[in-house]
C-alpha cells in the first residue's frame, strides 16, 4: 500500500500559495508571512513542481489563478483556517498569545521587517504577526493589537505616540545622482520614479518640480510603480530618481546604495509616523513589543540627527 502522507505537498508551500491567492499579490503575501518575495515565489514554484501543474498565471503587475489553482485554493484555504483555529485552541504554557501589528506596506518592508529578527531573538516566546496594509484597519474588529500609522496629527487619536517625522528628498544611485543632482533642471534628463498611489504631500513629482520653480517640467520619462519599496529598489538599481522618504531609506543612504539631493528646504511634510494601540491596558507581550518599537524609533531619530538630516 502506498503511503499517501508522502505524496502530500509541503505545508509551507501550501501556506505560501494560499497567502498569495488571498491577496492576489506575491508582495503582499510575503509581507503577511514575514518572508521575502523571492522566498514566496520559490514556495509557489516548488508547489507547482510537486503537483505537476501551474497554479498561477503571471501577468504584468498582476497574477491570476489557473483552474487547478482555484481548486487548490478552495480546498486548502478553509483547511488552513481550521488548522490555525485548532492550534490557537490548545493550551500554551510556554508561549504567550500572538501580538499583531499593522503598518503601511512601505513601513513594514523598509522599517519593521529589517529589525524584527533582533526582537524575536530577544523574545523567542512572543509570536509576532505583521499585517502590511495601506488601508486603515479597525484594530478591534481585526483583532490587531497596535498600528503604525502615517498621518497628520489632527487625524490620529490624542494618545498616539509620535515615532518620527517625514522628510522627502530626491534619491538615486551614486551614478545617477552624480549627473542628476547638479541642479533641479538636471532631474529632467532622468527617468522619474513615481509612486502610483493616492497623492500625499511631497510624494508626487509634480509637487517637487513645482516647488523647485519648474511647474511645467517635462522629464525624460516617468516610471510608475504601485508599491513604495519597488520605487526605492528601482532607484537603487539605477533605473531613475525616486522621492526618498528619509526616515525609511536611511540604511540605503548610510551604506551608499542611495544618494540624496542636498536639502534645499523642500520636502518637509506635516505627516508623521504614529504608534496607535487598540487597548489602553495592553497585555504584557503587547507592551513589550510596543515599548521596543518606541525605543527603536528613538534610536532611529538619533541616527537621523547624527547624519545632519533632521525632519523638521
Amino acid at each position: 500500500m502506498s503511503n499517501q502522507l508522502l505524496s502530500l505537498p509541503p505545508l509551507d508551500a501550501v501556506r505560501g500559495f494560499v497567502a498569495v491567492a488571498r491577496r492576489m499579490s506575491i508582495t503582499l503575501a510575503a509581507n503577511d508571512l514575514c518572508l521575502t518575495q523571492s522566498a514566496v515565489s520559490r514556495q509557489i514554484q516548488s508547489l507547482e513542481e510537486h503537483l505537476g501543474t501551474p497554479l498561477l498565471i503571471r501577468k504584468h503587475r498582476a497574477i491570476a489563478l489557473t483552474e487547478a489553482g482555484e481548486e487548490l485554493f478552495h480546498l486548502a484555504s478553509p483547511w488552513l483556517d481550521r488548522l490555525a483555529e485548532y492550534s490557537e485552541s490548545l493550551p500554551r504554557h510556554d508561549r504567550m498569545r500572538p501580538v499583531t501589528i499593522t503598518a503601511p506596506i512601505s513601513v513594514t518592508s523598509l522599517w519593521i521587517l529589517p529589525r524584527l529578527g533582533a526582537f524575536q531573538d530577544a523574545h523567542p516566546n512572543i509570536d509576532v504577526r505583521v499585517s502590511a496594509n495601506n488601508r486603515m484597519l479597525n484594530l478591534k474588529q481585526e483583532s490587531i493589537d497596535f498600528a503604525i500609522r502615517y498621518a497628520r496629527e489632527r487625524d490620529i487619536p490624542s494618545d498616539a505616540v509620535r515615532l518620527f517625522d517625514e522628510k522627502v528628498l530626491p534619491v538615486a544611485s551614486s551614478q545617477v545622482a552624480a549627473r542628476a543632482f547638479n541642479n533641479p533642471k538636471a532631474l529632467l534628463n532622468e527617468v522619474l520614479l513615481e509612486l502610483d498611489e493616492r497623492a500625499l504631500p511631497w510624494l508626487r513629482w509634480s509637487d517637487w518640480l513645482t516647488a523647485s520653480g519648474i511647474p511645467d517640467a517635462k522629464p525624460k520619462a516617468y516610471r510608475h510603480l504601485n508599491q513604495y519599496d519597488q520605487v526605492i529598489q528601482a532607484a537603487i538599481e539605477g533605473h531613475g530618481v525616486a522621492l526618498g522618504r528619509v526616515a525609511l531609506v536611511l540604511p540605503m543612504l548610510k551604506d551608499g546604495r542611495l544618494v540624496a539631493m542636498g536639502d534645499k528646504g523642500l520636502g518637509n511634510s506635516d505627516y508623521a509616523y504614529w504608534l496607535i494601540g487598540e487597548s489602553s491596558s495592553p497585555r504584557e507581550e503587547v507592551l513589550i513589543l510596543r515599548n521596543w518599537v518606541i525605543r527603536e524609533a528613538k534610536l532611529w531619530v538619533n541616527e537621523l540627527k547624527a547624519m545632519g538630516t533632521w525632519l523638521s
